[in-house]
């Protein structure tokens, strides 16, 4: 059998190696062992950090995400594939990862590869806890590999949204006026209730912890990027999958998916929005794929160039925030949702003040009245719980949801134009052809499209059947 230089062909680069991902239970990071698994087949290991949680072990936990429907190509195709998987006890947000020091040791020895992926997505989130999970870890993750004898690349996985006080983001470092250093020992030793009162002098002109966090971890990868091989990827809002491994697959109510439910299931009836901002997102698996080639490309390289690419929609295709929600409500009409509380109409505004009469014209005072006819029939109320949810969670999402950015992607659009045909086969993404309103409609197979998204939603989020599609339709039409 030819072997194949990996200098030109991705699976050749990532064969015989072992790899350390952090964050492999979340969203990125299941999709991500997923694809490297079906498209790297000969990778030698791929090692996982797991903390234990609510009962179960790092096992118990392995074998939950490994029964999730996203493997299920993979479970059918290569079924020992999954005894590369190797699940490390640790934590991210403690000191040093949490790692034992056996664990530590063999990682240090036999990994050659670093997806540091793990991450706190709670914009609400107190300034403490998010410098210990989005900046001490990267630290911490960075001192790991400092120590690795065969590190080929670091990947560090951040968001284009730490940049927000640029109204256009290149692909470059920014230079920051926050200490990383400073803002880990503050942490370590400022009392949390006190530091929750300064977080707002910290904060400055970002508008939550997690922005701020993320924007100090890329200056720690820029720190050790003297001494390490290291490169950054910035994605955008990540939604449900085009078609790799199966469309629609999600595992969070995040982005726009979530928007969408909310309003097909007739709770989201008001969004604190401005209509016509150009929302930029971007498939998991277009996501994944680009860092898989980022990793190769800075992999592969022997110079101390810190590569940062945007995985963006910024240059391809874009929608504004009204377009999405009456297409989104057009398919849900398609394919209703269960159990639809009102029928799904949203009305979008920036005004404040209109937005939040509507909240309690719209929301809270006919949830109230329900919750009082429920508690009649004996049945737990629990609308008024869930619009004040709705609520909170506009809020924190609405200074993304009043505001535009553009996030130049050339770098990304540079590497998928220059991949050879081998590779293209299971890394490329046909961005040219994309329209966006196919993209929603599922026209003609085209990939980008949210009708997928909505039914994946509705098949891996709510749990609901398809062969129940009738039965809402009926409902959905009183």
């Amino acid at each position: 059998m030819e072997t194949k230089n990996e200098n030109v062909y991705v699976p050749a680069f990532y064969a015989n190696r072992s790899i350390f991902i952090t964050g492999g239970t979340g969203f990125l990071g299941k999709a991500l062992i997923e694809k490297l698994l079906r498209s790297c087949p000969d990778v030698r290991e791929i090692f996982v950090l797991i903390r234990p949680k609510k009962g179960l072990s790092v096992n118990d936990r392995l074998n939950k995400i490994l029964s999730n429907k996203l493997f299920d190509l993979l479970r059918s195709r290569q079924p020992s594939a999954f005894d590369k998987i190797v699940p490390v006890t640790g934590y991210v947000a403690k000191e040093n990862l949490g790692l034992l020091p056996s664990d530590r040791e063999m990682l240090i020895d036999r990994v050659s590869i670093i997806f540091h992926v793990a991450a706190s997505v709670r914009f609400d989130e107190g300034l403490k806890d998010a410098i210990f999970n989005n900046t001490r870890s990267t630290r911490d993750i960075c001192i790991l590999a400092s120590e690795m004898k065969n590190l080929v690349v670091l990947l560090h996985v951040s968001s284009t949204y730490t940049q927000t006080d640029k109204l256009v983001v290149d692909e470059v470092l920014y230079p920051s006026k926050f200490d990383w250093k400073k803002a880990i020992e503050v942490a370590e030793r400022v009392d949390e209730h006190v530091l929750r009162i300064l977080t707002t002098k910290y904060l400055e002109n970002m508008p939550n912890t997690y922005t701020f966090t993320k924007r100090l971890a890329e200056q720690v990868i820029s720190d050790y990027s003297e001494s390490l091989p290291c490169a950054i990827i910035r994605p955008s809002i990540v939604i449900s999958t085009t078609y790799d491994p199966m469309p629609g697959w999600i595992d969070n109510f995040n982005g726009p998916v979530g928007m969408l439910i909310g309003g097909g299931k007739g709770i989201l009836r008001v969004l604190w929005s401005d209509p016509n901002i150009n929302s930029d997102y971007v498939p998991v698996d277009v996501t994944i794929k680009a860092m898989i080639l980022i990793a190769w490309k800075r992999g592969i390289r022997k110079d101390k160039i810190t590569d940062v690419c945007h995985c963006s929609s910024s240059l391809m295709k874009c929608m504004d925030v009204k377009t999405i929600v009456e297409i989104g409500l057009d398919i849900v009409k398609e394919i209703p949702l269960n159990n639809v509380v009102w029928k799904p109409r949203t009305t979008i505004t920036k005004n404040y003040f209109v937005y939040y009469s509507l909240v309690l014209i719209l929301h809270i005072i006919p949830a109230m009245f329900l919750d009082e006819i429920m508690k009649l029939f004996g049945v737990q109320p629990m609308l008024v719980r869930l619009q004040r949810k709705v609520y909170v969670s506009n809020r924190a999402l609405s200074y993304f949801l009043l505001n535009q950015w553009t996030f130049r992607n050339q770098n990304m659009i540079t590497m998928l134009d220059n991949l050879s045909a081998e590779n293209q086969k299971d890394f490329g993404y046909p961005y040219k052809d994309v329209d966006v309103v196919q993209y929603f409609n599922y026209l003609n197979n085209i990939v980008f499209n949210f009708r997928d998204g909505i039914i994946g939603a509705k098949l891996y989020l709510l749990n609901e059947s398809m062969d129940e599609l009738e039965a809402s339709k009926r409902h959905y039409n009183r």
